[in-house]
């Protein structure tokens, strides 16, 4: 098992953080014990922005869960971002309560990221995966294998943030990006690619295997 540091605390909530506490202290010294609405919202930030410890898989092959959430799609179709190519489509809904680092797959090189501005449907449809906002990665294994994982945001979501590039090496389960209040992550493996989850079922980022190279 591998294991990154990871802040406990996503960095990309830090003024959120801070101004939703300053805003509970504010709200006990003004309204006292009916401040307790305002402690629910700190509360809720500061779930929404944990980022704990993952154990990653150190098997080879292993694709791990990109994001947190309930898968709510898997099926075949034709590549969006491979020309002719027809890949396996897993897709994982995160929810507010979701833990929403997102996490490598599987280890290998960037060839290319895409961004495309889009919409703000709910992301727990399908049709989020091609008219939302949305950044994609695509990972080439050492094996050669192509994985393109794409971050979607959804119907509150409005910053998505990646933080790696075309050219740069990454490892299975490192963190390289954020999507902020409710989103999504579609995963496009290759055909064939043997899967461990199915529609309906809960993953945890990083934790969790959702499929491995034969």
């Amino acid at each position: 098992m591998a294991t990154f540091d990871y802040p406990i605390l996503a960095r990309e909530g830090r003024v959120h953080l801070i101004a939703s506490l300053a805003c509970g202290i504010l709200a006990t010294l003004v309204w006292g014990w009916w401040s307790i609405p305002v402690w629910l919202l700190v509360i809720f930030v500061f779930q929404f922005f944990r980022d704990p410890k993952r154990q990653i898989t150190d098997q080879a092959g292993a694709i791990v869960a990109p994001a947190s959430g309930q898968v709510v799609f898997i099926g075949e179709m034709p590549n969006p971002y491979l020309e002719g190519v027809t890949s396996l489509k897993v897709s994982i809904f995160m929810n507010v309560f979701s833990v929403h680092s997102n996490l490598v797959p599987i280890a290998g090189e960037i060839k290319d990221c895409w961004y495309h501005p889009g919409k703000f449907f709910n992301a727990a449809l399908d049709k989020a995966s091609t008219e939302n906002e949305r950044n994609a990665i695509w990972i080439r294994t050492p094996q050669g294998e192509d994985v393109i994982s794409i971050q979607i945001a959804g119907l509150v979501a409005r910053r998505i943030l990646s933080y790696v590039k075309k050219g740069d090496k990454v490892a299975t389960g490192e963190r390289y990006g954020f999507i902020r209040f409710g989103s999504r992550v579609d995963l496009y493996l290759p055909t064939g690619t043997s899967l461990n989850v199915n529609i309906g079922q809960w993953v945890t980022s990083g934790n969790d295997v959702v499929a491995n190279f034969s």
